[in-house]
């Protein structure tokens, strides 16, 4: 691995993506690369229950969440051809609109960096520990994924 990664749980507030976008920019890998991508995941207004989203409240088992981040950041890095990866995820209470998540992928070629912030992402979801309950008009429910 010869990228930088950045992992972290944080509480809203705590880092923005103005942030996140000038560390990026601070690694000295990044003049090897041609695309920086970016996801950020938001609240949205329809719950899985197709109700409509009053408010989520998004927990994680910290330690355990962090070491699957790493392991996501350490694997993507993996491709040569990306120079840098940061996976930050929100808890707490959250309303429509804010954001949940960042996932940042830079890298030699738009190619490559889409492939690798889609593996990023599918593999957040489904390994991380951190779930989110979500509270609509129709009722509460936990929802899987991050």
């Amino acid at each position: 691995m010869t990228g930088t990664y950045s992992v972290g749980i944080h509480r809203k507030g705590e880092l923005t993506v103005q942030d996140l976008l000038r560390r990026i920019r601070e690694n000295p890998e990044l003049k090897k690369a041609g695309a920086i991508v970016m996801f950020i995941g938001i609240v949205r207004e329809t719950g899985h229950n197709k109700g409509k989203v009053e408010k989520i409240f998004v927990e994680s088992y910290e330690e355990l969440a962090l070491k699957s981040l790493k392991r996501i950041a350490e694997e993507v890095l993996r491709d040569p051809e990306i120079v840098d990866v940061r996976i930050h995820h929100f808890i707490g209470e959250m309303s429509v609109g804010e954001d949940i998540v960042y996932i940042s992928v830079a890298g030699s070629h738009r190619k490559a960096v889409f492939k690798a912030l889609e593996e990023a992402v599918d593999r957040m979801k489904k390994e991380a520990a951190i779930w989110k309950k979500e509270v609509t008009d129709l009722g509460e429910q936990w929802v899987s994924g991050g």
